[in-house]
């Protein structure tokens, strides 16, 4: 039987070159090769206290971003987290098993509330149970995570395990499927961070116009020299370059010697070019998605009767085995 995978994107707006090359095109590369589940994780995004601020249009425009980008319902469930009410009931279900010490190990947890002192709240100290609950209600195999996300399909393997020990084998553990050549894109504007629109300027998002992309990466910082090359200490060429082979196809070899003797305003100039044309065919389908709520409204029910079926039936066996029903 082919494998299934689980993997979720939080809505929160405009996706940018970070989220499509990080993660979403991988998902459409996915979907040809695995029994797909695909969700756009609304719950999680509330852990944020300003998350509900459009929420609405933010899930809206998720779905279009992701349908543009090549994701194909008739290949995948796609669906909102919301919709299927089993997330939430499983998740209660697995804190009762859940040790506080494993959550009090997450690093993101650690890292979230140095910058939400004034409002760290239980939803972003429990995140990881529901991550948890997302992966293991489809009898999920495989999770395709950026590397900062291990450690949560590793909680959620110790959850299974710990469930599979108490009440007899239920779940499969799932193993990370970690991308060694996926792109990391940092922040136009620090290459020491992560892209994120929270540093506007270093921030190219996918729908952006020709103008404000030549503009953003004509802007984008460089390193001290004018060579480019791929070097730990070029950390703002390096991303750049990962940038351009992401998007030509070329390695970064090949980007070295193409641009060997010229400088850094060739190279951006080119870059912006390569983008641009990349991104002209998904900017299309956008627009025109965007245009047609009715149809996307219609994709997630589909998406969330498909998956419903699914958690339903395995939600049923695991209230069983706990004593429940």
């Amino acid at each position: 039987m082919t494998k299934r995978i689980f993997s979720g994107i939080q809505p929160t707006g405009s996706a940018h070159i970070g989220n499509y090359l990080g993660a979403i095109k991988n998902w459409v590369e996915l979907q040809n090769q695995y029994d797909s589940v695909f969700c756009i994780v609304d719950l999680h995004a509330l852990t944020n206290p300003e998350a509900a601020n459009q929420m609405q249009k933010k899930i809206f425009d998720s779905t279009t971003t992701l349908l543009a980008a090549g994701i194909d319902p008739k290949k995948c469930i796609l669906f909102v987290q919301s919709h299927v009410h089993e997330h939430t009931e499983l998740t209660w279900l697995l804190n009762t098993i859940t040790p506080i010490a494993e959550l009090e190990r997450m690093t993101q947890f650690k890292e979230k509330s140095k910058h939400l002192k004034q409002s760290i709240n239980m939803g972003l100290f429990d995140y990881p149970v529901l991550m948890a609950a997302d992966i293991l209600l489809y009898h999920t195999n495989v999770v395709p995570v950026g590397e900062d996300q291990r450690q949560h399909v590793e909680l959620a393997r110790i959850i299974a395990r710990k469930f599979n020990n108490q009440f007899n084998k239920t779940f499969i553990l799932p193993e990370p499927l970690i991308y060694k050549s996926s792109a990391r894109i940092m922040s136009l504007a620090d290459p020491t961070k992560k892209m994120s629109k929270s540093i506007p300027h270093g921030c190219l998002e996918l729908t952006d116009s020709p103008a404000l992309i030549k503009e953003k990466i004509k802007k984008a910082v460089t390193d001290s020299g004018n060579e480019i090359k791929y070097s730990p200490k070029k950390p703002a060429v390096v991303n750049l370059m990962t940038i351009y082979a992401s998007f030509s196809k070329l390695s970064f070899d090949q980007i070295e010697k193409k641009y060997k003797g010229k400088g850094y305003a060739q190279f951006k100039d080119d870059l912006a070019k390569i983008i641009i044309k990349e991104l002209k065919p998904f900017q299309e389908k956008k627009k025109a998605l965007d245009k047609k709520p009715e149809q996307i409204r219609k994709i997630l029910e589909n998406g969330a009767k498909k998956a419903q079926s699914i958690a339903q039936k395995n939600l049923k066996e695991i209230k069983q085995k706990m004593g429940l029903l």
